[in-house]
C-alpha cells in the first residue's frame, strides 16, 4: 500500500516537469503555459488527498 501512496505522491512531481513552452493555443482564455501550471497545481492537490485517504495512519488517527 506504501508504494501506491508515494505513486500517487509522485504523479504531480513527474507531470509538472514536463516544459510546455507554447502561447498559443489558448485555453479558458488564458495562454496554455500558465494554464498548464495551474491546472498541476490544482492536479496536485487532488492526488495528495488520494493518497491521504489511502493511508491507513490517516484512519487510525480519525479514530
Amino acid at each position: 500500500m506504501k508504494k501506491i501512496i508515494y505513486l500517487i505522491s509522485a504523479i504531480p512531481a513527474l507531470g509538472s516537469l514536463v516544459v510546455i513552452n507554447r502561447v498559443e493555443p489558448y485555453v479558458l482564455g488564458m495562454p496554455f503555459v500558465l494554464f498548464w501550471a495551474i491546472l498541476w497545481v490544482c492536479l496536485t492537490s487532488v492526488f495528495l488527498i488520494i493518497a491521504n485517504k489511502l493511508d491507513p495512519v490517516t484512519e487510525e488517527e480519525e479514530d
